[in-house]
């Protein structure tokens, strides 16, 4: 594609970034098939094809206005298009690129603004998130039904995490949300590693990833908070303590793998990011390197798991973000679950971070047609591995919804 980028934007690096990826695009329209907004909304500026002309046209100078923030908005981000795009595009980074540029030439509404800042101050912590999630986790039977499928059941974590005893370590990052909504994840995930001679560790300085408000146009903070783990681990890495930084959250494993692209530019901590994303793994990455062992170790092990009808959702920023791909599945079934076909797995399911409270109509739309497709193969149950997609799943189905990594757990203990 040819471009002419404005004065404002062209010798940037930002601008620069853009005009490669848009550069690469060849306008084929393969995206169209596996974008999620353009199979709902049939609306060509609600696909990629469509959204990189829109994105082109600002980064030209041409006037923007509210119809395109509208468009951008609607991207779930969840980089489907860029498994498919034969040119490799790098469509998500330019949707960053461009709506951190249109954040500052349209305004949004007075609600909006609040709304969007809420979520940026409350979710990463925890101070304010977990006090709040109890709350509503108490009068949840009061609420109406629209925000009673909101708010999680009480969950609670009645578990040791393991005692720090191999020589081979590893470390994991808590995340914001999960330890308050799922906080057996990663004390499963400790013990899973535990029988595999592998001691996972924390570190009570790493906060969250800075997904959260990098992706809503506060770019500034999530590097921020990017910074933040960096130093938080960075003493661990030079002294050679661990081998690897396990994610148990898609959402925050894609985002952590791209410290090194994005701070590539900060003089004082381009080196570590880079460093750091290159050892960061999925648990699925992680296990797959240890399949004999842990092979060895579920054939001692005799449960119902062998008669359990698992569904398996892959999460976007898993197979999408990450490229990582039937792992997880793969694990699953050499523990003895039945994997059921699932139609349309390589489609979002419309939790894609805040998109379920920002985009709640579509969303909704997204989550029916998923939990459809799940259901299909008349499962037990229904796997995952984002803590996001868990909970909007959970929030769809009867069915029981949880990490992969709990049932692997329960299977290597007998409990499945």
């Amino acid at each position: 594609m040819q471009t002419r980028l404005a004065d404002f934007i062209k010798d940037s690096p930002q601008g620069k970034e853009a005009d490669a990826i848009l550069r690469s695009c060849v306008h084929c329209g393969f995206c169209l098939a596996t974008c999620p907004t353009y199979q709902l909304l049939g609306d060509e500026l609600d696909s990629p094809r469509g959204r990189i002309y829109l994105m082109k046209q600002m980064l030209e100078g041409q006037p923007v206005s509210q119809k395109t923030q509208l468009h951008l908005d609607r991207c779930l981000t969840c980089r489907a298009c860029e498994t498919t795009c034969p040119s490799g595009v790098r469509y998500a980074e330019l949707v960053d690129i461009s709506r951190d540029l249109l954040e500052k030439q349209i305004r949004r509404s007075a609600g909006k603004n609040i709304l969007r800042y809420l979520l940026r101050k409350i979710l990463p912590n925890p101070l304010l998130f977990k006090p709040l999630i109890k709350t509503g986790q108490m009068i949840r039977p009061l609420l109406p039904a629209s925000l009673k499928r909101k708010v999680p059941i009480t969950c609670e974590s009645d578990k040791q995490w393991p005692a720090t005893r191999h020589k081979r370590k590893m470390m994991v990052l808590d995340g914001c949300v999960q330890p308050t909504l799922s906080p057996n994840i990663n004390p499963a995930t400790a013990r899973v590693l535990d029988a595999l001679n592998i001691s996972l560790i924390q570190s009570a300085q790493a906060g969250c990833c800075g997904a959260l408000a990098y992706h809503l146009n506060a770019q500034t903070d999530g590097m921020e908070a990017m910074r933040k783990n960096i130093d938080a681990w960075w003493p661990f890495i030079t002294r050679n303590e661990i081998e690897a930084i396990v994610m148990t959250a898609s959402g925050c494993g894609v985002t952590v793998k791209e410290y090194g692209h994005i701070l590539r530019h900060d003089p004082a901590f381009a080196d570590k990011a880079a460093r750091i994303s290159a050892i960061t793994k999925d648990i699925s990455e992680i296990l797959a390197t240890e399949q004999a062992a842990l092979e060895q170790l579920l054939s001692k092990r005799k449960s119902s798991a062998m008669a359990t009808r698992l569904a398996f959702h892959s999460p976007c920023t898993l197979q999408h973000g990450q490229q990582v791909r039937d792992q997880a599945e793969q694990i699953l079934r050499a523990a003895g679950f039945q994997l059921t076909y699932v139609p349309d797995n390589h489609l979002c399911c419309g939790s894609a971070g805040t998109y379920s409270i920002l985009q709640p109509e579509l969303s909704q739309q997204l989550l029916h047609n998923k939990v459809t497709a799940l259901e299909s193969g008349q499962p037990e149950k229904i796997a995952t591995g984002n803590i996001g997609c868990l909970l909007h799943l959970q929030s769809g189905t009867p069915l029981p919804v949880r990490h992969w990594i709990e049932l692997l757990d329960e299977q290597l203990s007998g409990q499945s």
